[in-house]
């Protein structure tokens, strides 16, 4: 594969950082962007693909919901990410019952591009303080938990794919294996 260009947006969230790193470190050129970020900008970087971080809420997503509408790119939401791409196409997030950070086995129901070689389970590491509670239509669910129907997902046409654990961390299993998958995506794409 080759050396790609992943944009890391920056919601503000305290793995961001290890997001930036975990790219960096699997060979991939990377920076990290505010989410206020002009497209034109992010365009004229030339990005081969976008990661939407995890953050505080949803009301500091700055223009991230602009980026999965206008961007034409593969992008990978972790987290808030993930919220972010659901709540933008018409889907449902809410408060979740189990709230801070925990380790979670999730299922996985459908072993597309991403979540290729993770099934049928990984333990990962989550918040669901907020979560996606309704799927939006055009979305397919690919992984699920038994605290939160809606683990992952990803739109039947365009590369937009949401995770709500976080790969980046070392509690994550096959976290790498994940990231993996999404350059691949957009190695192709």
């Amino acid at each position: 594969m080759r050396e790609l260009k992943i944009l890391v947006i920056n919601n503000y969230g305290q793995f961001c950082h290890l997001i930036h790193r975990a790219v960096r470190d699997m060979d991939m050129q990377t920076d990290i962007v505010h989410n206020t970020t002009p497209i034109d900008d992010i365009l004229d970087m030339e990005p081969d693909g976008l990661i939407l971080s995890g953050g505080p809420s949803m009301d500091r997503a700055g223009m991230c919901s602009e980026y999965v509408q206008s961007i034409d790119l593969p992008v990978l939401g972790i987290c808030l990410g993930h919220q972010v791409i659901a709540s933008t196409f018409g889907g449902v997030v809410a408060s979740g019952s189990s709230g801070g950070y925990a380790d979670i086995k999730v299922g996985i129901v459908e072993e597309d591009e991403l979540l290729k070689g993770l099934a049928p389970d990984i333990s990962v590491w989550a918040s669901h303080a907020d979560e996606v509670v309704k799927m939006p239509e055009d979305f397919i669910q690919l992984a699920r938990s038994h605290i939160c129907e809606y683990e992952a997902i990803r739109h039947v046409e365009r590369p937009l794919f949401g995770v709500q654990w976080h790969p980046e961390v070392a509690h994550t299993e096959k976290g790498e294996t994940l990231f993996m998958n999404f350059f691949d995506v957009c190695d192709k794409y």
